[in-house]
């Protein structure tokens, strides 16, 4: 019988056995002793036969043979043709019974007993390139002699390269580094290492450096290791917040924690790991929504948006073009609504006279805002900070625009209100929101001139967001003539009175005899009138 295919996975089963009369096996096989092709996953050195004579594994033989299954399907799950997933064991009188796990253990334990195989966990660590050939890079602390190789002193660190004016690539296997004969040639026996360190080396623990950048003993001293990254003060320390892609967060998040556990296992840090939350961000495509390629012609290149619109625009485009973690296609034409809510938010504090002349509105003033203004403003005191924390940032400038729609309505604008609003607006529009406060700051001293990335952040009053008015529809005869705002508790007689009193009301009654007045609660009011 020859064989074509033969699997273990994980040392067990999950596939069909394939048998005949011809082929009985009572021992362990070897199965590279037979002409066969054969894949291991994880743990595998063995084809195992049982007393049954029911080969475990999948066999594909040359000519018809009977399927046996081994693998049965959890209850009430409908399985088409073969199941090859997590189940109970059949037919396989060692394990028959036991959930797919167990049969696993137990038949490992079976090939470790009879000498046919032995446990073992393998992992697999994607290929770790940490060599290239070209000039910017940390060079090796590396030095040759002939075929050996040994590091440089502590004290020669860090290894700088050389300055160089021609750092091009030389044509050759040799990298750019070995133009810098004077560099290269350490001493009469030894040579440098001309590869470099991909910026790995620097970027993987970059993190701690900040800790204690100051320290020039070493990369990170002890108590400042320990305030920062381990336990300090009854709290975790550690990097809050790791953002990246999904391609530069399964490389460089890898490469860091495994840069972390080592200098861990050294005792140099207090925890294994270092970060608490990842968050991948999700990829900018380009407009014809296929990834931006040089080759499909549709780069956006950020320069020509911020000649165009502004680096704010641009910032506040992609924060605000959907939820941080999903792809998305970029629209020039999203750049430009954000480029206006932008200029209603400068028109919102500045004028412009017929001269040309800008100035601070004269609608802004040392005015208490309006209850309503108050309502609006720190709904969105609220929301943004709980957005901003979240990443939701395209909610959040969403309640920022509903800020401005409501104070641009406004005849009196409070100017402590609005330096709050800039507060909220900084993070997201940094140049526009500090250029606005400092016009502020200049007029009224109730604005702190201190830039605003230092001032503390606003926080919401829970008393101005209860609804105690609410807005309802007025109609005469089914259609809306008004709207009115009314105590929440209002009885129903205050809210007929207040809505035959409106004058655009009044417009369509006057002369009429009012037949009947609907009070729908919480809605709307609907007059009846001939």
């Amino acid at each position: 019988l020859g064989l074509r295919g033969h699997m273990i996975e994980n040392g067990v089963i999950g596939r069909p056995v394939a048998q005949t009369e011809s082929f009985e096996i009572d021992q362990c096989v070897d199965p590279f002793r037979h002409r066969a092709r054969v894949e291991t996953r994880n743990i595998a050195a063995h084809a195992v036969a049982d007393q049954s004579r029911g080969l475990i594994g999948s066999v594909f033989a040359e000519q018809a043979v009977e399927i046996r299954e081994v693998v049965q399907p959890p209850e009430g799950e409908e399985v088409e043709g073969c199941f090859a997933g997590y189940g109970t064991a059949v037919n396989s009188p060692i394990i028959d019974g036991l959930p797919t796990a167990e049969a696993k253990a137990k038949m490992i334990d079976w090939l470790e007993e009879n000498g046919c195989g032995t446990r073992s966990i393998n992992f697999k660590l994607r290929d770790w390139l940490f060599s290239r050939q070209r000039y910017w890079g940390e060079p090796f602390p590396i030095l040759w002699e002939g075929d050996q190789h040994f590091a440089v002193e502590e004290s020669e660190l860090p290894v700088e390269p050389p300055e160089m004016d021609d750092f091009k690539p030389t044509g050759t296997a040799d990298p750019p580094l070995s133009k810098a004969t004077d560099w290269v040639n350490y001493s009469e026996k030894a040579q440098r290492e001309t590869n470099t360190m991909p910026q790995w080396a620097g970027s993987c623990w970059y993190y701690l450096r900040y800790c204690d950048a100051l320290n020039g003993d070493a990369f990170v001293g002890a108590d400042a290791e320990k305030y920062w990254m381990g336990e300090a003060d009854g709290k975790s320390g550690g990097v809050d917040i790791y953002v990246g892609g999904t391609e530069h967060a399964v490389l460089h998040l890898l490469y860091a924690r495994f840069w972390h556990k080592v200098l861990f296992d050294l005792g140099y840090v207090s925890k294994p790991e270092p970060f608490h939350r990842l968050v991948n961000q999700g990829m900018i495509l380009g407009e014809d929504g296929q990834k931006m390629s040089k080759s499909r012609g549709n780069v956006i290149n950020p320069d020509d948006v911020i000649d165009d619109f502004g680096a704010d625009s641009l910032r506040l485009y992609e924060m605000f073009m959907g939820p941080l973690e999903q792809v998305k296609p970029w629209s020039t034409k999203g750049v430009e609504g954000v480029y206006r809510f932008l200029g209603r938010t400068w028109r919102l504090f500045m004028d412009t006279d017929a001269g040309g002349n800008t100035g601070l509105s004269d609608k802004i003033a040392e005015v208490e805002p309006t209850k309503k203004q108050l309502k609006v403003l720190h709904e969105t005191i609220k929301k943004v900070t709980h957005d901003t924390e979240s990443l939701a940032f395209n909610t959040a400038i969403s309640q920022m625009m509903v800020c401005v729609n409501e104070f641009t309505q406004a005849d009196e604008r409070s100017a402590t209100a609005l330096a709050t609003f800039l507060q909220l607006l900084n993070p997201y529009a940094p140049h526009l929101a500090e250029e606005l406060n400092e016009q502020l700051a200049a007029k009224f001293e109730s604005v702190s001139d201190e830039q605003l990335a230092y001032q503390a952040w606003p926080e919401h009053d829970e008393a101005y967001l209860v609804e105690d008015e609410i807005e309802l529809v007025v109609q005469v005869n089914g259609k809306l003539r008004d709207k009115i705002t009314v105590g929440k508790d209002a009885s129903k007689e205050a809210i007929e009175e207040q809505a035959l009193a409106s004058e655009k009301v009044k417009a369509f009654t006057d002369g009429n005899t009012v037949r009947k007045v609907i009070v729908v609660p919480g809605r709307l009011v609907n007059i009846v009138a001939n």
